[in-house]
């Protein structure tokens, strides 16, 4: 019989602490650091130890403080590898196998969750998916009411053959797997996500102060982290109290006192509960960049998840200290929101003006016959390419790829129609279906909407109806189930939008 988690948890605190040398677990064994960034490298010792890092020729010295942390700053590297570190102090630490390329952190709920063994064709995609440069580290479910200083994973080679590949995110897998081919660099890959989580469960604190409308969310935060530390302050009395007892009882081969079935000893009190465990751990481990698929917690915020991403991005950019790093998003796929979901995904695409962010639609990757659990497309292939293309465009310096879809840009009147006109149109405006422009509507000064008919007119789209006379707004994929079959020529799809001539 195996023992609960938590009480191999409660078991370790009773055991004697050791003076070992110690490093996160971000950096393990087949780990990607990041190219042409400076390399940050941290961990624990005695207080006072002496610590020398030593990564392919350079070294770095360091010495542990009071609390027994260290940290150390090694120069940017460009040599893929692979290369070997070894972290020397009373005791030694070393770590193999570690490549040098391009990082990315992919995090938000189940969509990016989305295991590569439920994706579309997943028996193939598994039987293909032999990238020994591409590296994995799944960050498991750990929500914690206080920050914690490590995570409970390690590093893995992308192989047929490796069980954690088909447990990995399969959007972070085709991501990777896009920008691996097309730079021919290592591509080390950090997902940490969790389904049916809100966006706030992910933002970290720093990031609330420059956006006034959350303004409450800065004092909750600090009472939950303020209730945390009593309960855990309380849990570590009762375990204080308990070790004596537990070690004779493990001397003698007696049973265990039942304090140490605490089920856990973290209180979980609300607040940035996943950004504290699964976030937090990784930082200031060197990304380029980062991937968030999320927003089906929040579909009933409408324009207010805006300013939520603007607290996501600007906290996790301040906390990891390397400017602003690209951050790239998908638009979440069409499902039954009662309604609510058009205003969600205008949210969506007006947070592409937070700088150095990037947006993948995902209208069309829905298949109605094959909609695993609701709103969730299996084609994640798709949607991993989507973010690559954003990524090899800003990112690895691909000139003239067409990256975005037509955007909202300009609505004019003519007569009794509206002209529609359009950015990033590609080679050009075409329905997916061969068919006229579907999911428009137009209204009066009424404000009543109906459905409009609509003709392709170079990088504009005329739209219009006998009902309405003298046309003054207009609207796209208005519906929570829309899947509009306007897109560029390259595929990538036109996103939810409205306008009126007074928006001109």
């Amino acid at each position: 019989m195996r023992q609960p988690i938590a009480l191999a948890i409660l078991l370790s605190l009773i055991s004697p602490c050791r003076g070992d040398v110690r490093l996160p677990n971000v950096f393990s064994d087949h780990m990607v650091i990041q190219r042409d960034k400076p390399i940050k490298v941290w961990g624990w010792a005695a207080p006072g130890e002496k610590i020398q890092v030593r990564l392919s020729g350079k070294a770095a010295d360091a010495s542990a403080n009071a609390e027994g942390e260290w940290k150390v700053e090694l120069p940017a590297m460009k040599a893929p590898g692979p290369h070997e570190m070894t972290v020397t102090g009373k005791s030694t630490v070393k770590i193999t196998d570690i490549l040098v390329g391009e990082v990315w952190v992919c995090s938000g709920q189940s969509n990016m969750e989305f295991e590569l063994k439920h994706a579309l064709n997943a028996h193939q995609e598994l039987k293909a998916a032999d990238f020994p440069q591409i590296r994995l580290l799944l960050v498991p479910r750990t929500p914690a009411g206080l920050p914690l200083n490590d995570l409970k994973s390690r590093w893995s080679v992308c192989a047929p053959e490796n069980p954690a590949v088909a447990d990995f995110s399969a959007v972070a897998y085709f991501f990777g797997r896009e920008i691996h081919q097309a730079i021919n660099v290592p591509v080390g890959l950090i997902a940490a996500s969790q389904g049916a989580t809100q966006i706030e469960l992910w933002t970290a604190t720093e990031g609330l102060s420059g956006v006034p409308a959350l303004d409450p969310l800065i004092s909750s935060n600090q009472a939950a982290a303020e209730s945390a530390r009593r309960k855990l302050v309380a849990n570590l009395d009762l375990l204080e109290a308990a070790i004596p007892a537990a070690r004779a009882a493990l001397a003698t081969g007696r049973p265990l006192p039942p304090a140490l079935w605490m089920p856990n000893p973290m209180p979980v009190e609300g607040g940035p509960v996943l950004y504290n465990g699964m976030i937090y751990p990784l930082v200031p481990f060197g990304i380029r960049g980062a991937l968030w698929y999320q927003g089906e917690s929040n579909c009933s915020d409408g324009m207010l998840y805006l300013d939520k991403m603007k607290a996501l991005v600007a906290g996790w950019r301040e906390v990891w200290n390397q400017g602003d790093f690209p951050f790239y998003f998908v638009q979440i796929t069409p499902n039954n929101y009662n309604g609510a979901l058009p205003l969600l995904l205008e949210a969506q695409d007006a947070a592409m003006a937070i700088p150095n962010t990037g947006m993948a639609a995902s209208t069309d990757t829905c298949d109605p016959s094959d909609h695993y659990g609701g709103g969730h497309p299996r084609n994640k292939q798709e949607i991993g390419r989507r973010l690559a293309l954003w990524a090899l465009a800003k990112d690895y310096g691909k000139k003239d790829l067409v990256y975005c879809g037509p955007r909202f840009k300009s609505l004019k009147a003519e007569g009794k129609q509206l002209r529609v006109a359009f950015d990033h149109v590609g080679g050009g405006l075409v329905t997916r279906d061969g068919k006229v422009p579907d999911s428009f509507e137009i209204a009066g000064a009424d404000g009543n909407f109906g459905e409009a008919a609509a003709k392709i007119d170079g990088a504009t789209v005329l739209i219009g109806s006998d009902k309405v006379a003298n046309p003054a707004a207009m609207r796209f994929a208005w519906k929570d189930l829309a899947q509009p079959n306007l897109m560029n020529r390259e595929g990538l799809p036109v996103s939810v939008f409205r306008a009126g001539l007074a928006n001109e």
